[in-house]
């Protein structure tokens, strides 16, 4: 049976533009009939596992996610002095290991060199490719069949364990992701507006020298994760401290790390005001219901009081009617001043 840990995070963002839709302005979706911005899983993962603080924690069992590893190989049979036709050669049966090469004509971008998905390389296998490229430098010979068994099962990677990979060629070295990320939203209406902007030419002060507009929106946003724990353990190999050492990282980050979009622009960098944290074996859910009535707050009332009040309120129904969905739970309020980071962290580890 699996060990779940749901995570219910809200937070607050001023005006910002934290993930942009194809136009450039944030994303929204329609809930209960009202507009909401709304911030992808895809980019809250990115910004997580990419960032100083998952880099810190876990780097040296971070994959990386490349079309390009055709192109770091060529480079290094070129600088040993590999000539151009062997070097690119080699370097696409390398890179073939781990996907379909795009094309075999040569162009100004090294398409040839690319496959055509992203691929999410654990680390032992990013070692490997360098080894490879490096021995056939040095021996002056294209890589041997035996040599290009790449993929592996075995090294321990937490993006990938977390996040999972898909490898359309090779399946039996897809991972089933332990993570399941939400989109977030907000929790109440909110409008896209624009932001008319104007640059001045400081060598010619009169006028503008550049005109312009953004899109942006500010909001307080509820997030669901849901974590299988035992399944991000079994993704580890069985490394319970990893494991824990993991689940620290991903919970310091989503409570910390802020979608990287447009941040020199609005600053947009924000902590988690309020977070519920449940574990245990009960089938998941998420309490996104709680606010399918966008809140609102009258008078002198706290968007974030009215916000947490609703999220516990539906979760209290909930479990009225199925019974408890945890074994256990522990809560940080910020404007309560209640819990701690480091109390959340404790507990989702055991």
């Amino acid at each position: 049976m699996s060990d779940f840990v749901q995570l219910h995070i809200l937070t607050s963002y001023p005006p910002a533009n934290l993930n942009r839709d194809d136009t450039g302005r944030p994303k929204t979706a329609v809930l209960g009939g009202a507009l909401r911005l709304r911030v992808s899983s895809q980019s809250l993962k990115r910004a997580w596992r990419t960032s100083d603080l998952f880099e810190s924690a876990v780097g040296e069992h971070l994959g990386v996610r490349t079309k390009s590893i055709g192109k770091d190989v060529y480079d290094v049979l070129k600088a040993a002095g590999i000539d151009e036709k062997k070097a690119r050669d080699w370097a696409r049966k390398i890179a073939a290991c781990f996907g379909k090469i795009k094309s075999d004509k040569k162009t100004d971008n090294n398409e040839d060199l690319q496959i055509e998905q992203l691929a999410h390389l654990l680390p032992a296998e990013q070692a490997a490719v360098m080894q490879l490229a490096q021995a056939c430098a040095q021996r002056k010979s294209e890589p041997e069949d035996a040599e290009l068994k790449l993929l592996t099962r075995d090294a321990h990677a937490v993006d990938v364990a977390m996040f999972g990979r898909m490898l359309a060629d090779a399946t039996d070295f897809n991972v089933e992701a332990a993570v399941q990320v939400a989109h977030a939203f907000t929790v109440h209406r909110a409008e896209v507006e624009d932001d008319y902007f104007s640059a001045v030419d400081d060598l010619n002060p009169r006028g503008a020298g550049h005109i312009g507009e953004r899109g942006y929106g500010a909001g307080l946003f509820y997030l669901y994760l849901c974590i299988n724990r035992t399944l991000l353990k079994e993704n580890l190999h069985g490394d319970e401290a990893l494991t824990a050492q993991a689940l620290s990282a991903l919970l310091e980050a989503a409570a910390k790390v802020s979608p990287t979009g447009m941040q020199n622009s609005f600053a947009s960098r924000a902590y988690a005001a309020y977070i519920l944290a449940e574990k245990g074996p009960q089938q998941p859910r998420s309490l996104s219901q709680a606010f399918v009535q966008p809140v609102r707050v009258h008078g002198d009332e706290s968007m974030v009081g009215q916000a947490v009040k609703a999220l516990e309120e539906q979760r209290d129904r909930f479990e009225q009617a199925y019974g408890p969905c945890a074994d256990a739970v522990a809560i940080l309020s910020v404007d309560q001043g209640k819990g701690s980071l480091n109390e959340l962290i404790d507990f989702i580890k055991v």
